[in-house]
């Protein structure tokens, strides 16, 4: 019943003229960026945090969402018709999507890609509803040293999770810790890594190091590449599948939503591993393997759907516990700090609005996509033409004009051309910059709690080992931290990224 209770007053607030309007923007911009190769929704969320300050906090991180699980769907578009993966979430869905396109048979994979997103979209929703309040009553048992065990182990399992090394992604949680060391101390008042330049007395400011990193890095990256866009010439076709492609999808559907979801809330790449899992599952389960990459129906429906849950049940350790678990969720627990709201147990008892509202908008979300998504299709395969040399000089000017509105310092401007740079560099040297940013700003809370929890132990690090719940999470994040450098899962961890 409380549930109920909850999810009308979710909705009354998702459905005030203001929010619904957010929301819809939200949802448009993130199909925009989603179907245009080359500007991430980590990106785009980065340029146009600035935006939202003047607007109140439930409106802009409604907005926010939009555009994350919108770009999810938009992706979706680029991968059939393109073959290009709009998102990294998309990219199983070129191998059939797209040859399903060639075929004439476009419509039916849009269809069936938008039809899977939505019903995931909506059992997410009523997953993170039903699990966020018990996840809420567990997080007010934990105290500052569970606190910091949690996310030592919400760290340790983005390590894990990342793409590539383990020792790189290791290397890029450290430096995000240590670049949230910059700036004075505010228990000591010492300054910390400023070297005498008065600018990072306060600090590096999140909008500056995330623009830099991921907008402006992203452009750079996107530059070096040849613009070559194959788009379907075929027709595309009825949009709803027939009843016999209907049947042959909802199995898939339900695996896929189940797989995503699970491995949505999981930290690091947990996302984005849902789709990959869902297909190999597809392909293992079907009687003709041989018919994947040939335009299997299946092989568009399980792996869109895993990928939508996945964005949404990402949400949770957000909501709940105040973790992120991926780049994106870091830059929302940006936002909310921004807003001046403290993320975790405490939003759902202080800030009910904010919490049920949000997730009342994902599922008003998720219904504006499908509109967005299947009517529009012309004029999406209209905007996949727009040329990059277009795109790219826009986007930089509204980067620099946005990161100069937060403060007015033209110094803001110049950190985000050099850590744009310097995002470049690691992209170029095989570092993913993502686990930085968690580490940037989980690195705050990370020492807040630390100190919390010794000026609470008179000094003594035992705290953490004492405490039944914070050991057990140190526990596991050391087994999990074994357990990937074992030789033998570090090669099949390996193998699964290569696939």
């Amino acid at each position: 019943m409380d549930m109920i209770a909850n999810l009308t007053l979710g909705f009354g607030v998702a459905l005030s003229l203001q929010n619904l309007a957010l929301c819809f923007a939200g949802c448009f911009i993130g199909t925009l960026i989603g179907v245009l190769p080359g500007v991430g929704p980590i990106a785009t969320i980065a340029i146009l945090l600035p935006i939202t300050f003047g607007v109140d906090p439930v409106g802009a991180l409604i907005m926010l969402a939009g555009i994350y699980y919108g770009a999810q769907y938009g992706g979706s578009t680029t991968a059939i018709l393109v073959n290009i993966p709009g998102e990294a979430t998309s990219v199983v869905t070129t191998l059939d999507g797209h040859q399903m396109a060639k075929q004439g048979r476009a419509g039916v994979a849009l269809g069936v890609a938008a039809l899977g997103s939505f019903f995931a979209g909506c059992v997410a929703t009523l997953f993170i509803a039903a699990l966020g309040a018990p996840l809420t009553k567990l997080a007010l048992l934990f105290g500052p040293a569970e606190y910091f065990s949690l996310m030592v182990m919400g760290l340790c399992f983005a390590v894990v999770l990342a793409r590539g090394s383990i020792l790189k992604a290791f290397c890029m949680i450290m430096l995000g810790l240590l670049l949230s060391t910059v700036g004075t101390d505010l228990e000591t008042g010492q300054e910390r890594l400023t070297f005498g330049f008065p600018p990072l007395s306060d600090g590096i400011d999140f909008a500056v190091l995330a623009m830099g990193v991921f907008g402006f890095a992203e452009v750079l990256r996107n530059l070096e590449n040849p613009e070559a866009r194959d788009v379907v010439k075929a027709k595309i076709g009825r949009l709803l599948p027939d009843w016999s492609e209907i049947k042959q999808s909802i199995k898939p559907v339900l695996r896929g939503t189940f797989i995503g979801g699970i491995l949505g809330i999981l930290p690091g790449n947990g996302a984005v591993l849902g789709p990959f899992a869902s297909y190999t599952l597809e392909k293992k389960l079907a009687k003709d393997p041989s018919r994947f990459g040939r335009g299997a129906i299946e092989g568009v429906a399980g792996p869109e759907s895993a990928n939508n849950a996945g964005a949404q049940t990402a949400f949770i350790p957000l909501l709940t516990l105040g973790i992120p678990p991926n780049a994106v969720m870091a830059l929302m627990v940006g936002a909310m700090t921004i807003h001046g709201i403290i993320p975790g147990p405490q939003v759902m008892t202080k800030n009910p609005e904010l919490f049920w509202g949000m997730i009342a908008s994902m599922w008003i979300g998720n219904l504006m996509l499908v509109i967005i998504n299947l009517p529009l299709v012309g004029v999406w395969v209209k905007l996949l033409q727009v040329p990059y040399r277009l795109m790219f000089p826009a986007i930089l000017i509204f980067c620099c004009i946005g990161i100069y509105s937060v403060n007015n310092q033209p110094v803001d401007v110049a950190f985000t051309a050099m850590f744009g740079l310097f995002g470049y560099l690691l992209i170029k040297l095989g570092f993913e910059p993502a686990p930085m940013l968690l580490g940037f700003v989980l690195g705050k809370l990370l020492e807040e709690k630390m100190r919390q929890a010794l000026i609470i132990s008179r000094g003594s690090f035992m705290t953490f080992i004492e405490r039944p719940i914070s050991a057990g999470l140190l526990i596991v994040a050391v087994v999990v931290l074994a357990i990937a450098l074992l030789p033998s899962i570090s090669k099949k961890r390996d193998e699964v990224f290569t696939e």
